[in-house]
């Protein structure tokens, strides 16, 4: 697969058929992530927007979080944004995105593997980990971050799935009981361990977890099959419709519950 960028629609989530990422987490060692930095400021948000084949992806997000009633700073890591993930860099932050896109998935854990061991001590000392998509799927295990309690699967083709393929769709997902639609192409969805003390924010039509926040340490970990943050932008390239319209509040409120302790 090629890492060059096509468009968003073939790789918010890139595919999850490659199984050949290689397990990973070699931090620097004798290095500790610090839990996340408090200052009069407005908050820290990190966004990976090294290379995975989507220039939009993490922008999308970045914009969300300017947006989001907390008004976060964003700054970009991860390669070729000037500024490396790593344990002093995650030390400044409240939060880290691990945003959708990604087709060469060897490629993207590659690239992520020497950060894994900072990413994990920085959420276990109080960071906010959020995983949309692809990175809801990276903060599974094999490959992935392993911050979550379980693992993360694909959704679609599944039994029981109500979306047959990786095509770009809009799904409905019961949101604390409500019925709402999000954008959703090719996302995970979350088996959990008994008493894992996650919260399920959403589930997908046949009961499978499609948000999750759950602990890890003293931090927290939220995720994402579909996709909250879309705008209408995503809506019109592949003319679709929400029904409920597009609206930001299921993005802001995943995010609130990520970070609130």
């Amino acid at each position: 697969m090629s890492s060059t960028a096509v468009p968003r629609r073939r790789l918010l989530c890139g595919f999850l058929s490659a199984t050949a990422l290689l397990a990973a987490g070699c931090g620097q060692p004798g290095v500790v992530a610090k839990p996340p930095a408090r200052s009069a400021e407005a908050p820290l948000a990190l966004v990976y927007n090294g290379p995975q084949g989507c220039a939009d992806c993490g922008p999308s997000v970045a914009d969300l979080l300017r947006r989001a009633p907390q008004h976060y700073r964003v700054e970009y890591v991860g390669p070729g944004t000037g500024k490396p993930l790593t344990a002093a860099v995650l030390a400044e932050a409240q939060l880290y995105v691990q945003p959708g896109g990604g087709q060469d998935l060897d490629r993207t854990w590659r690239d992520l593997d020497e950060s894994a061991d900072a990413v994990r001590d920085w959420v276990r000392n109080g960071g906010s980990y959020l995983g949309l998509c692809f990175g809801g799927y990276l903060a599974g295990r094999d490959p992935g971050f392993g911050l979550l309690p379980g693992d993360a699967h694909g959704y679609a083709g599944t039994p029981g799935a109500t979306v047959p393929d990786e095509r770009d769709t809009v799904i409905e997902v019961n949101w604390r009981g409500k019925p709402r639609h999000m954008y959703f192409q090719d996302g995970p969805a979350f088996r959990l361990d008994e008493g894992s003390g996650a919260t399920v924010l959403a589930t997908y039509p046949d009961g499978a977890a499609a948000v999750v926040v759950a602990p890890y340490g003293k931090g927290r970990v939220g995720v994402s099959g579909p996709h909250p943050e879309a705008d209408a932008s995503w809506y019109d390239e592949e003319g679709l419709t929400n029904p409920d319209g597009v609206q930001p509040d299921l993005a802001y409120e995943l995010i609130q519950a990520t970070v609130s302790r």
